[in-house]
């Protein structure tokens, strides 16, 4: 799966919260501030080309799905950039975050407790 740009993560992200619909229903979700009409439809497009949505036509107008999950795309972005970033250790990547202040001892121990309790 490659990695999308951010325009169309953008796109993607407004795609999987309307679920699926036409374009303007993914403008209306999308974050602000949303690009044009025509910015976002050939945006769709190229997604659709890259496998990530697929459409149908009703009328003069094509509705899109996504087919791929918003779980499965976040997974594989992430193993990724873990592996780009952080020599593939997740133990890298939290002492990051531990070094620049951006996670408190609190929320550590909250990763902890979740890791030891399976969830």
């Amino acid at each position: 799966m490659e990695k999308l740009s951010q325009q169309e993560e953008a796109a993607m992200i407004a795609i999987w919260k309307a679920g699926k619909g036409f374009v303007k229903d993914f403008l209306e979700a999308h974050a602000a501030p949303a690009p044009p009409y025509t910015t976002l439809a050939s945006t769709i497009k190229n997604l659709e080309k890259k496998g990530f949505v697929e459409s149908r036509k009703v009328g003069n107008v094509y509705e899109y799905s996504p087919l791929i999950e918003e779980q499965l795309y976040k997974q594989k972005f992430m193993n990724n950039f873990v592996k780009d970033y952080f020599a593939d250790s997740y133990k890298e990547l939290v002492s990051f975050f531990a070094k620049e202040k951006k996670i408190s001892p609190d929320e550590l121990k909250e990763i902890i407790n979740m890791i030891e309790k399976g969830k």
